[in-house]
């Protein structure tokens, strides 16, 4: 089965270009890929996900309110009992933040100008597809 992702931009960030251009690398790489659209909360993110029998979750967040936004998704996922679900996101994220963001269970961020194919390359590395 492939590795089934949902791409999500949370908060009041209206750029999506980026998170579109990474569901679509990844799309083209085999994956399953379910983009929410702009402007959703880290409840409907988690929701998402788990109705989605999502592998994991992509989030892309470029406003400053990573940090927030990060521990709502966690938390909610948490009380969705889904921390099977593997959480990795990009955008404009100071590295000075990124150990916070890991500790809360963020697996990978990765930063502006990553390239494509290592995105990709972490997604098939550390994403298993459970048999469905």
């Amino acid at each position: 089965m492939p590795v089934r992702i949902v791409v999500a931009k949370p908060g009041l960030d209206g750029h999506d270009r980026g998170a579109k251009v990474v569901a679509r690398a990844l799309r083209d790489a085999g994956c399953e890929v379910v983009y929410t659209g702009l402007h959703q909360t880290p409840a409907q993110i988690a929701d998402a996900a788990v109705q989605e029998d999502a592998d994991a979750i992509g989030v892309s967040v470029l406003s400053g309110a990573h940090q927030v936004l990060f521990a709502e998704l966690m938390a909610e996922l948490h009380a969705r009992q889904a921390d099977d679900i593997l959480v990795f996101g990009g955008g404009i994220i100071p590295e000075s933040d990124i150990p916070g963001l890991k500790a809360l269970g963020v697996s990978e961020v990765f930063g502006p100008g990553t390239p494509l194919p290592t995105i990709v390359a972490w997604v098939h590395a550390n994403v298993e597809s459970p048999a469905r």
